[in-house]
Formats: C-alpha cells, sequence, structure tokens
C-alpha cells in the first residue's frame, strides 16, 4: 500500500462536476492499492498516518499529529501510484490491484482511519474521474509505502 500525504489548508474532489467531498485544515491522502497488500498493511499504515506528527505547535515545530490537531482526512484511491516506468516511457500499472481486490480493501482502509481519528473521513469514490484540489499547507508533502517501511 502506497500513499502520498499531503497537509492542507483545504481540500476538495470534484466528481462529475459537482464538489463530492471537501475538508478544511487536515491531510489529503492519495491511496495506491496492490495485491500483496494485507489487513497488516492498512492497520499500519492508518497508524502511522493518524501519528505523523506533521502539524505545528505552539512553536512552529512540527510536533502535533493529526489527531491531536483535531484535523480532517480526505482520502483518494489513485491506482497510478503503483506506476513502474522503468521501461519506456508509458508507465505500467501491473501492480495495481483490479477493482475486485483494491476495493474491499479500500473500504477497509477508510473504516480504519474513521476508527483511528475516532471520526468519519471524507474520501472520493473508487474508479471515479476525480478532479482534486487542494492548497498544501508548508508545503508538507510525505510518501510511505507499507511494502518499504523506512
Amino acid at each position: 500500500m502506497r500513499a502520498v500525504i499531503q497537509r492542507v489548508t483545504s481540500a476538495s474532489v470534484t466528481i462529475e462536476g459537482k464538489v463530492h467531498a471537501s475538508i478544511e485544515d487536515g491531510l489529503l491522502v492519495l491511496l495506491g492499492i496492490e495485491d500483496a497488500d494485507t489487513d497488516e498493511d492498512i492497520e499500519w499504515l492508518s497508524g502511522k498516518i493518524v501519528n505523523l506528527r506533521i502539524f505545528n505547535d505552539n512553536n512552529g515545530v512540527m510536533n502535533i499529529s493529526i489527531r491531536e490537531a483535531d484535523g480532517n482526512i480526505l482520502l483518494i484511491s489513485q491506482f497510478t501510484l503503483h506506476a513502474s516506468t522503468k521501461k519506456g516511457n508509458r508507465p505500467s500499472y501491473i501492480k495495481a490491484s483490479k477493482p475486485e481486490i483494491a476495493v474491499p480493501l479500500y473500504e477497509k482502509m477508510i473504516q480504519q482511519l474513521s476508527k483511528d481519528m475516532g471520526k468519519i473521513i471524507k474520501t472520493g469514490i473508487f474508479g471515479a474521474d476525480m478532479k482534486v484540489e487542494l492548497l498544501n499547507d508548508g508545503p508538507v508533502t510525505i510518501v510511505i509505502d507499507s511494502k518499504n517501511k523506512e
């Protein structure tokens, strides 16, 4: 499971010309799912996301988590995070899970993040043509891969 986590002052996702979900002050999380992902990956990654100390404390130091900041999360599925550019110029998405595998894992991630945050998180719609807007705060952008726990 691969995530691009962006600290935002605002973010929204528009589907078919209508704003589907939006947040203020929180995290926009783009999530890529592969066949090898498990419930363990979901629990580990969700724990990382909600506990990352990337919000400023009273001294302006990144020392507070999204949970402590009482921020919001907008979660967007994005199969292109598993693009392979090793060969040629056209990315291969062979590692990205097909919907029959990815949808249940995406739904479990939504539930896990909501549980870990103690509130409902906002989402896009899996497989939809989405337009995502954000105002990156900082900018702060972090990439986490559950298969490469650095």
